[in-house]
């Protein structure tokens, strides 16, 4: 092994980096806000569409059941964005008082309940609009199946990934 600058730690066990802790807790949160870019700006453009349709004529006409799922999703996008916008007030307000490593921790813990949120926002936003276009069972069937897709691609495929990392298997 290969001996490490002075003033750093030896590797890391999980990454195998040289690094401090404010120099990891620097990474990870320039690896967050990177992911935070896309999940903003995803909901911010769906939370905005869900804002407009009740300024639609055609509103009025939706049924009481359409109605109720329209208020949670615009409840759920709410509570969406402002769990993925809260890491960026967190570290403004967080900033210079030396606690990085503890805002990178609770700004991950946000962003996922935020993840979580969009995952619920999405599948309650596609229902309203398969109820609204195809007026029959089969919606529920397909956002079903949208949910289940969702969340192969958001827990599935990354935990595979990891089983297949501590298999020491490679790629």
């Amino acid at each position: 092994m290969s001996r490490t600058p002075a003033g750093r730690h030896g590797p890391d066990p999980e990454w195998g980096r040289h690094e401090t802790p404010e120099e990891r807790a620097d990474r990870r949160w320039s690896d967050l806000l990177q992911e935070l870019r896309v999940a903003q700006t995803g909901v911010q453009i769906l939370f905005g569409f869900l804002l407009a349709v009740v300024f639609q004529p055609r509103f009025t006409e939706l049924s009481g059941t359409d109605r109720t799922i329209y208020v949670i999703t615009v409840m759920l996008g709410s509570a969406t964005a402002g769990a993925l916008i809260g890491p960026v007030t967190y570290h403004r307000l967080l900033t210079g008082r030396r606690l990085k490593p503890q805002t990178v921790t609770w700004a991950s813990r946000l962003t996922v309940l935020g993840l979580g949120l969009l995952f619920c926002t999405m599948c309650a936003a596609l229902l309203l609009i398969l109820r609204v276009a195809l007026h029959n069972a089969l919606a529920l069937w397909l956002v079903g199946a949208m949910a289940l897709w969702f969340l192969v691609c958001w827990l599935v495929f990354p935990a595979w990934a990891l089983a297949r990392a501590h298999g020491g298997r490679d790629g």
